[in-house]
């Protein structure tokens, strides 16, 4: 992998921030996103598999609004509930319940959160 290549320090926060990793352009997998600079493949970015995906958009959005989901004011539970939701966390399969639970809230207090936003 070029280390060395400007795209890659420019791109790497975005990589980091989506859960990826610089995969070397000889070891890319089909799966893997290329990046290519003028023509050619400098290295290719692997995203992560689904599983732990709801975790990595919890962690996300305690480092936005740096604090832990269960310590936060209730307006900034409300705000990481719209931050939840406007990432997709809410797609994902019993999503309301795990963020309930690592909120310290109740399911029906996301629930409500949520409503208030899609009103």
């Amino acid at each position: 992998m070029n280390d060395q290549h400007p795209l890659l320090s420019s791109i790497a926060p975005l990589v980091r921030a989506m859960g990826g990793e610089f995969v070397a352009a000889a070891d890319r997998e089909p799966s893997d996103i290329p990046i290519v600079w003028d023509g050619q493949v400098v290295v290719a970015v692997r995203l992560p598999a689904l599983h732990g995906a709801l975790d990595r958009l919890i962690e996300g959005v305690e480092r936005d609004l740096g604090g832990r989901l269960p310590d936060l004011s209730r307006e900034d539970k409300q705000r990481a509930i719209r931050l939840l939701d406007e990432r997709g966390a809410f797609i994902l399969r019993r999503a309301v319940e795990d963020v309930a639970d690592a909120m310290g809230v109740s399911r029906i207090t996301v629930y409500n959160y949520l409503n208030a936003i899609h009103r």
